[in-house]
Order: C-alpha cells, then structure tokens, then sequence
C-alpha cells in the first residue's frame, strides 16, 4: 500500500470529527424519556415520542376512557406524521451528505424545536391553545428524528421505541442462541431511556413542563454540535 492510499481522505477526517454516534443515539433516547414524561404527565396523558402508546391511547379516548383526549392524540399522530414526511424530504435533498452533517442538521432543527416548545410553555402556561402548541412542536421533532435515525445505519439503536430493542436484546443474546452482537448497546439503550423519562417525571412533578423541555432541547442542541459520522 502507498503513502498515498494509506492517508485518510479530507471527508473521512470530517466524518471522524466529534462524538461517535452510539452515545449520540443513547443521549438522544435520554431525551425522548424527557419528552414522553412531558407529554403524557404534562399535556393530557399523550404521547409525543412513541406512537405505538399513542394509538392506543386514542383508542382508550375513543372508547370514552376517563383521563384520555381525542383531540390532544389526534393532534399528536398529525404532527408526527408531518414531521416523518418533512425528514424524508430533508433525507433527499442530504442524500450525498456524510453522515455526520445530516446528523447535526437533522438533529439542530429538532433541537430548535424542542426549544420553541420551551418558550411557549414558559410564555403562556395557562393559554387553552398551549398543550395543542406544545404537542404539535415535540411531535413534529420526534417525527422528525425518527426519520433521521434509521438513516443513521446505527444498528441496535432507534431512541424511540423499545419493544423491538427489547426483542433483540433478548432474542439475539447469547442465552437465547444468537451472537449477542448489539447485546450491550441495546441494554444501554433501555437504561437510557428509564433515566430519561425519570429525570423528566421529576422536572414536571417538582418543576414544571417548561424546564423539562429546556434540559431535553439543550441536551439535543449539544449533540448536534458535537455528533460525528461514526458508528
């Protein structure tokens, strides 16, 4: 091998800039923990994150279920939806991109949106219209990030939903007959996501939802300015 073949590429020197995209996703499910603990304590008993929960919530609320909002999940579904379309489009017109820049683009405009959730619930706590405003932000975000991540090729990891984590974890390990592979990342992955949603019931129980979106939007923004493209 030549000197010359041996020498990394300029690209391949930006795409190891930062920090590796493992912890990134686990800091990020630590945010989707916030963001659910928010939403489902804080906005009426929905979910923002997870859609699975979601749908069935919105059967419960159809069903005349006390405690559960139709218009507050259908808002829910709605936004998220719209968020998945607009990073599939986002996704397009990246294409040619390095992993690393789709994940700080991606992940700073969730960031911002996270945040402009954060200013609307310090603003007008008490408004009618703020849940709505505030479902409609952080499930715009998670649609948003859930269709960045699968883009991420990150395998073991989707910092939303841990049926399937949870699946593979077992499943694939060792004792269940598999290679056990992503077995530790996976663990990770539900570890941080109860860390998540317990520091978030904390802020709203002891604080406020306000303050519970500030620390998932700061901690969002801090891993888009510091994500690499390695795995």
């Amino acid at each position: 091998m030549t000197a010359h073949e041996a020498a990394p590429s300029p690209d391949d020197d930006a795409e190891a800039r930062g920090l590796r995209l493992v912890p990134v996703l686990l800091g990020l499910t630590v945010t989707s923990g916030i963001i659910d603990a928010v939403s489902f304590l804080g906005l009426q008993h929905v979910f923002t994150a997870n859609m699975t929960g979601n749908i069935v919530i919105l059967g419960f609320a159809a069903a005349g279920a006390p405690g559960f909002s139709v218009p507050h999940t259908a808002t829910s579904l709605v936004c998220f939806m719209a968020g998945a379309l607009a990073g599939g489009r986002v996704a397009h017109r990246l294409a040619s991109c390095t992993r690393r820049r789709w994940a700080r683009v991606a992940l700073a405009v969730e960031a911002g949106f996270v945040a402009a959730a954060s200013v609307v619930a310090f603003a007008v706590p008490g408004a009618a219209a703020t849940p709505y405003v505030l479902i409609a932000l952080t499930a715009f975000a998670m649609g948003l990030r859930n269709a960045t991540v699968p883009k991420l090729r990150v395998s073991g990891l989707t910092t939303t939903v841990l049926t399937r984590t949870l699946t593979g974890l077992i499943a694939d390990s060792r004792v269940g007959g598999g290679p056990g592979e992503h077995s530790p990342r996976r663990a990770a992955s539900v570890l941080a996501m109860l860390a998540g949603a317990t520091l978030g019931g904390a802020l709203v129980v002891r604080r406020d939802v306000g303050t519970a979106l500030l620390v998932a939007a700061v901690v969002t923004g801090g891993l888009a300015a510091v994500a690499s493209g390695r795995e």
